[in-house]
């Protein structure tokens, strides 16, 4: 059983921004596995559906980013998916725009719906498949960065991004996270 979570902010107003990556992810591994993402449940939308032999979810939190935690840790209580099972997907600023990195643990680095996760989850070793947003090249407020759009100069590299993230996250439906690790970073 495979658990993937996208982070993200709910309604149209955030859709197409740099902090909603993981959402995008979420909708493309729905798209590509067939799985409706119709279900609701602990300040989540999610699906399920049978890939490659695997049970696998699809989470999208509700609750907004920086609260995370409150969906992701009833919903692996409740359905007894391990934390080894879990994969994470974020927007991370320390990357550049683009770049796919894989890791099983870390702090959360300044993203709160990390440091959510970390403090309702009561560990910091979870698999996480990060995509690169990069910082501002100006002084604009981080807040207004993540919550910002992509230029359309980065589009094709975070599309490119998406489905190399997809792809991944289909690697470890029948390899071990490092095996995934070792083969997209």
């Amino acid at each position: 059983m495979k658990c993937f979570v996208g982070l993200g902010n709910p309604g149209k107003k955030y859709e197409q921004t740099r902090h909603n990556i993981g959402f995008r992810v979420i909708d493309e591994l729905a798209e590509k596995w067939n799985i409706s993402l119709n279900q609701e449940k602990f300040k989540g939308i999610y699906g399920s559906g049978i890939v490659n032999g695997e049970k696998v979810f699809l989470i999208k939190p509700i609750t907004y980013m920086n609260i995370s935690g409150e969906c992701v840790r009833p919903f692996l209580d409740y359905f007894k998916i391990p934390l080894e099972e879990l994969v994470v997907i974020y927007d991370d600023l320390d990357l550049p725009t683009g770049r796919v990195r894989l890791r099983q643990k870390g702090s959360a680095g300044g993203h709160n719906g990390i440091k959510s996760l970390i403090s309702h989850l009561g560990t910091e070793k979870f698999n996480r498949l990060r995509i690169g947003i990069s910082r501002p090249q100006t002084r604009m407020p981080i807040p207004d960065y993540v919550l910002g759009p992509f230029s359309t100069e980065e589009q094709k590299e975070i599309q490119e991004a998406i489905h190399k993230a997809a792809d991944a996250c289909e690697s470890f439906l029948t390899n071990t996270f490092l095996e995934v690790m070792n083969k997209y970073n």
